[in-house]
């Protein structure tokens, strides 16, 4: 069973879940059985997800793969793209609303298997996935693994949906959210909260301080502004296709910065966000509507 307690006091130091969240998560990362000892042990690079290593957010894909399997409502698509619109646009749910969402934001798991979870990750990894991957990331995260370095994803996707990503794309293993299970199944509860912002930089402090890494020698990238907390604690940070927040930040801190988008979308940054959740929901709909026809 997955189930950790809250190890600070609220009153002092970081946010108390996101230390659970990020303890949580450096726990369960799987190190790839087959790895060998690497030639740099002490430095490692770490990746966001959604459009740093690939393009649009692997929630949205993930989503349109469970909804086709019927593991929610058209009714409830529509409550999770307004909880993730407001969850990304704003940067942190309203505190009123904290408690709900972090009790709902992967409800839809309940009753359901880690077992059929990781198989529908594998399956829309492979249809879906495979294709937004930034070749330019991609090249990025190699050029690491040459140098003998480990490359771990850092995102707030299911730790096990993150697991599979990084399996396909040969990397050392994944940080993501950790959902609570009980005998193989999920309750529908979270541990801690959802992997974001803060919480991405315990699980990176958490994994570091297990592995032995200098992280003044590791190497993080991202796309967001939310991710300054995990870019701030290596020595090489990176942002990829950057919001204007964190291009204005990188600027300032004289971080580099790379952009793989086509000169047209770079201009659009921040809009994607609050215009994907409503394409999943109207492309949900939509399915919902070719499914009642056959």
């Amino acid at each position: 069973m997955v189930r950790l307690r809250r190890s600070r006091d609220a009153t002092s130091g970081p946010d108390p879940d996101a230390v659970v969240a990020g303890e949580a998560s450096a726990a369960a990362a799987q190190v790839e059985g087959a790895l060998q000892v690497p030639l740099d042990p002490r430095a490692a690079a770490f990746f966001d997800v959604d459009n740093t290593v690939m393009q649009g957010a692997s929630i949205f894909h993930l989503a349109r793969g469970l909804y086709a399997r019927d593991f929610f409502t058209a009714r409830d698509i529509g409550k999770f793209a307004w909880r993730q619109t407001k969850f990304r646009v704003v940067g942190r749910e309203d505190m009123g609303n904290v408690h709900e969402a972090r009790e709902t934001a992967l409800s839809f798991a309940a009753g359901h298997t880690v077992a059929e979870l990781t198989t529908i990750g594998e399956e829309v990894f492979d249809e879906v996935m495979a294709t937004k991957v930034w070749p330019g990331t991609r090249a990025l995260a190699q050029m690491h693994l040459d140098a003998g370095q480990r490359v771990w994803l850092v995102t707030a996707t299911p730790v096990e949906v993150a697991t599979v990503i990084a399996t396909r794309l040969g990397l050392t293993g994944a940080l993501g959210t950790v959902a609570e299970t009980e005998d193989g199944v999920y309750t529908g509860r979270l541990v801690g909260e959802i992997l974001h912002g803060e919480a991405k930089a315990e699980a990176v402090t958490a994994l570091a301080r297990r592995e032995g890494l200098d992280l003044g020698a590791c190497s993080a990238y991202s796309d967001s502004a939310n991710d300054i907390p995990m870019l701030s604690l290596v020595g090489h940070p990176c942002a990829i296709n950057p919001d204007s927040r964190l291009r204005a930040h990188a600027r300032e801190h004289g971080w580099r910065v790379r952009d793989y988008r086509t000169g047209r979308k770079a201009v659009k940054v921040g809009v994607p966000t609050a215009a994907a959740a409503g394409a999943l929901a109207g492309a949900l709909a939509a399915a919902s509507a070719r499914r009642k026809s056959r």
